[in-house]
């Protein structure tokens, strides 16, 4: 038996009046997730712990058995261990957003979803302003700062600020100091940029300035193949997911077309996860799309997404022999375009059968699995 997790990243939500007070997956045209809650079993997963931001890096981590409570420093360190930056002894990597900030107010926690080159150019020309601190472009938006002799601070996701003043959500703390001076030269160093005067004239959005936040050290998990007897592979366009792979010793799977947004390339994730079964017995097909919808507050997005990742997910159907998994990692509500902590769907294809009959929030509750805590269910779907 192989095994394959397919993972719409903040796919669930709240019922929405636009939608006839329906949830994006009750209102879409999703007829392969349907088969598996209608041909499986279904259950409610709590990914993430009490106490905890519902961040898709503790979601993640849960779901793929790694308790947050012991595992978890920081998304800051996945992302490097993505990028292949090995964190010294003191050191500690914050996620570090290019943000476009207006009047003191979050206005775009993206940048517009920037290039990945033109927020490679514009960390470059930060590079030579900083003194000890290193910043590393990832993908778009989504970059790293590596601080040394870090003691910590505390920040907030600027996804859960767009639209608000940043003053009282700046970092706080041990490294506030050293952080807070490293995004006023990143204003410095932004303001009338040629990437940024481009932009503008292009009518894009400009990058304003850098946004420091979930910094940690390098955390240590134990390996997948040693946890579950299993060889496992990522697929993911994001850097987070990877970074979790690596430190996992999973494979890490990369994907032409497949870009973090709603962009993406569906079907060709589909196939090389299909593909990628010939030689390892897991697959953990994560798609960002529905998330990035969600934060973007666009119903119409969210649903398109939800069904072009529908659609791919037949080819996954079509493998023999192989016991497939659909659910979010978190809900990603329309009404505050942020993550909640709220359980979320899923449905197992390959281990029974219930009276379930589609996927969505309120099917799932009914399903026979009942609420499951996220670190059990690879057990649970690993199981004979």
């Amino acid at each position: 038996m192989k095994y394959i997790i397919i993972l719409g990243d903040g796919m669930a939500d709240e019922p929405l009046a636009e939608l006839g007070g329906r949830t994006p997956l009750e209102y879409a045209e999703i007829p392969n997730m349907d088969r598996i809650a209608r041909e499986g079993r279904c259950g409610m997963l709590r990914t993430v712990p009490d106490g905890f931001e519902p961040g898709s890096d503790v979601a993640n981590l849960s779901i793929l058995g790694y308790d947050p409570r012991t595992s978890y420093t920081g998304r800051g360190p996945l992302e490097a261990a993505s990028m292949g930056i090995d964190l010294r002894e003191g050191e500690m990597a914050y996620r570090c957003n290019l943000v476009a900030i207006h009047s003191g107010v979050m206005e775009d926690f993206n940048a517009g979803h920037i290039s990945s080159a033109e927020g490679a150019e514009l960390l470059r020309d930060l590079s030579a302003a900083l003194d000890g601190v290193r910043v590393h472009p990832g993908i778009s938006y989504r970059n790293l700062m590596v601080v040394p002799r870090a003691r910590g601070a505390v920040t907030t996701p600027p996804h859960d600020i767009v639209g608000q003043p940043v003053t009282e959500f700046l970092p706080r703390g041990d490294d506030a100091e050293r952080l807070l001076d490293c995004m006023e030269r990143a204003r410095e160093v932004f303001a009338g940029h040629p990437v940024n005067r481009r932009r503008l004239e292009e009518g894009k959005t400009a990058a304003t300035d850098i946004w420091p936040w979930s910094g940690g050290k390098k955390p240590s998990l134990a390996p997948f193949r040693e946890k579950y007897g299993l060889a496992g592979g990522m697929i993911s366009a994001v850097d987070l997911l990877a970074g979790i792979a690596r430190l996992a010793g999973m494979e890490v799977i990369h994907v032409p077309g497949a870009t973090g947004f709603i962009d993406t390339d569906y079907e060709a994730k589909a196939r090389y996860a299909v593909d990628a079964l010939d030689r390892l017995d897991f697959v953990y097909m994560h798609v960002e799309a529905p998330d990035e919808a969600g934060h973007m507050g666009s119903v119409e997005e969210k649903v398109r997404a939800i069904e072009r990742l529908d659609e791919a997910i037949g080819i996954v159907l079509d493998r023999p022999d192989t016991a497939v998994a659909v659910l979010p990692d978190h809900p990603t509500p329309i009404r505050c375009k942020t993550h909640t902590a709220d359980p979320v769907p899923f449905a197992v294809l390959g281990k029974g059968k219930d009276g379930v009959s589609a996927f969505s929030e309120r099917e799932a509750k009914g399903g026979s699995f009942g609420l499951i805590e996220a670190p059990d269910f690879l057990s649970l779907f690993f199981s004979p």
